[in-house]
Order: C-alpha cells, then sequence, then structure tokens
C-alpha cells in the first residue's frame, strides 16, 4: 500500500469517522504508523524548500513526490535509468 492510499484512508475515515469500525479504524491507524515509521525526510536549503513549494502546486502533488519526479527525471535524462520511450508505430490514446 502507497503514502497516497494510506492518506486517502485516513482522510475518508475523518470524514465518516462515526461509521468506521474499530477493526478498520486499527488497520488503518497501525498502516499510517508503520509509514511514518518507516520514512525519512530530506532537508533542503531555504530556497530549494521554497522552489519544491511552487513546483508542488504547478504539478499539484505533494512535495515529497514531486522530489520523486525530479529525481526520476534527472536519472533518466543522465542515462542512471532506460528512458520509456514510445513507439513510433505503437498505438496511442488521444490524437495530436
Amino acid at each position: 500500500m502507497t503514502t497516497a492510499d494510506t492518506a486517502t484512508l485516513l482522510e475518508d475515515a475523518a470524514d465518516r469517522i462515526a461509521d468506521v469500525s474499530r477493526p478498520d479504524l486499527q488497520i488503518i491507524l497501525r498502516r499510517a504508523a508503520l509509514l511514518l515509521r518507516n520514512s525519512s525526510s530530506i532537508a533542503f536549503d531555504d530556497d530549494v524548500e521554497e522552489a519544491l513549494r511552487d513546483l508542488s502546486g504547478e504539478f499539484g502533488k505533494t512535495r515529497n513526490d514531486t522530489v520523486r519526479f525530479i529525481v526520476r527525471e534527472w536519472l533518466e535524462q543522465n542515462t542512471y535509468l532506460p528512458v520509456h520511450e514510445l513507439d513510433e508505430d505503437g498505438d496511442v490514446d488521444g490524437s495530436a
């Protein structure tokens, strides 16, 4: 289960707290506790944090998702990760 899934479950449970069973709430809270216990945070300089906040707002993503996106893009651009290219002869959804 991803962090986003757990966050969604927590928000949903908070919205309907009277309807959530005790065992379900215990499961959700234990998952959240595990994610918090196993998470780590990267601290950046103030100017970098401000840029991340701005980008996160533009992308509509969380700070951590934005950092993951930037790192992945950098790794792909510098050939540390394979780039997922579209096949020119393959089918695509939508139009160009």
